[in-house]
């Protein structure tokens, strides 16, 4: 049997501002661009391009109860500058029980989704 990924899809009341969030976070293009649903993938050419799942957001009108049962790890090769970064596009910092010796930071994008930032790999700094 083959089969893959094709995409992660995102609930979310306004696509245009969480995709447009992922957008700025991730340098990916838009390769759908409708009302009640944006699609984003990696830059065409890139080592991603095909590979990476692409990132469907689709416009809902129901809450999300709970805790998000899905998440994005993100790994970059500077942790504190990501953070800062992503905070000033519109992510902040988020509580989950963590305890503070943890290696990783919790972040949310503006509809309250979480993600990971973690540390970056030895030797990718």
């Amino acid at each position: 049997m083959t089969l893959r990924i094709q995409c992660l899809d995102v609930d979310c009341h306004d696509p245009g501002v969480v995709a447009g969030f992922w957008e700025a976070a991730l340098g990916w293009r838009r390769t759908h661009d409708g009302a009640d649903q944006i699609v984003l993938e990696p830059p065409a050419g890139s080592a991603e391009d095909g590979v990476a799942p692409d990132l469907l957001f689709l416009r809902v009108s129901d809450p999300t109860p709970g805790k998000n049962r899905l998440h994005l790890d993100l790994r970059p090769e500077d942790q504190e500058r990501e953070v800062e970064r992503l905070i000033a596009l519109g992510a902040r910092r988020a509580a989950i029980g963590q305890s503070t010796d943890v290696s990783w930071v919790v972040l949310a994008d503006p509809e309250g989704n979480e993600f990971c930032v973690l540390r970056a790999l030895p030797g990718d700094a």
